[in-house]
């Protein structure tokens, strides 16, 4: 299948991605890892969104995120779907994908939820939230979320993202992960950059994680550009879809 990467070449993924990780941590085995990323990657409700998992890094980051078959997933935000229906078919049968928009998403959810739908998959969850901003019926292994965190402090600052994270780590079952991919900012800019080039300083992003009782496990720098030097807006043509983006994963204590 077109832009479906050979179980060869996931191999050699996994390793690069566990190598950039301060300390892997994960409940599966490389090889179960491996077997887990190829069967998502070739998830045929995906095949019109194939052809961008090579800028997104698609087969890098999921095995970074240690997710593998029978995981419980979250993918908070997920806009189109395009990590949801990865998960699909890398959890398979044993496992399930919550899709979850929080209330104050609803509107621009609308597009997102319908797609998921109508594609029937036999193993996700899509849901608004009529309250709160993280939930899932069942404790998960991994809550997900790319491109999203900055957005939350653009209304309500650090507040918002301490409400964030604690709903956070209550979703998880103990030892779950949570991996935040997000458009960095220049070291030191804290929060000032997330409303006007929706960037944010990872720095920061960290800090706050660590506060709400996280464990920083690692990160992966697959996503990173060096030549973004983060002035832009990222939705400046002259960045857009090619901005330096940081890879954080986060343990919750056993």
């Amino acid at each position: 299948m077109r832009g479906v990467l050979t179980g060869l070449a996931v191999t050699a993924l996994v390793a690069t991605a566990a190598v950039a990780a301060v300390e892997p941590a994960s409940k599966h085995s490389p090889k179960e890892t491996q077997r887990a990323v190829a069967a998502g990657l070739a998830n045929p409700a995906r095949a019109d969104q194939a052809g961008d998992d090579a800028r997104r890094k698609a087969a890098e980051v999921l095995a970074f995120s240690g997710v593998g078959p029978g995981d419980e997933v979250l993918d908070w935000i997920p806009g189109g779907g395009y990590w949801t229906r990865i998960f699909s078919g890398t959890v398979g049968k044993a496992g399930h994908v919550y899709a979850i928009w929080p209330a104050a998403s609803a509107q621009s959810a609308a597009k997102g939820e319908a797609a998921l739908d109508a594609l029937h998959l036999y193993n996700v969850t899509t849901k608004v939230l009529g309250s709160g901003i993280v939930a899932a019926s069942e404790p998960v292994d991994l809550v997900w979320t790319v491109q999203n965190y900055h957005d939350v402090a653009n209304k309500g600052g650090e507040a918002a993202l301490d409400q964030l994270n604690a709903e956070v780590l209550r979703a998880l079952k103990p030892g779950g992960s949570y991996v935040v991919i997000d458009h960095a900012d220049a070291a030191g800019t804290g929060l000032s950059g997330t409303s006007t080039k929706h960037r944010i300083d990872p720095a920061a992003v960290k800090a706050e994680v660590v506060k709400a009782g996280f464990e920083f496990v690692g990160e992966s720098d697959v996503l990173r550009n060096p030549a973004d030097d983060h002035s832009a807006n990222v939705f400046d043509p002259s960045i857009r879809g090619h901005t330096d983006q940081f890879v954080y994963k986060f343990r919750k204590p056993r």
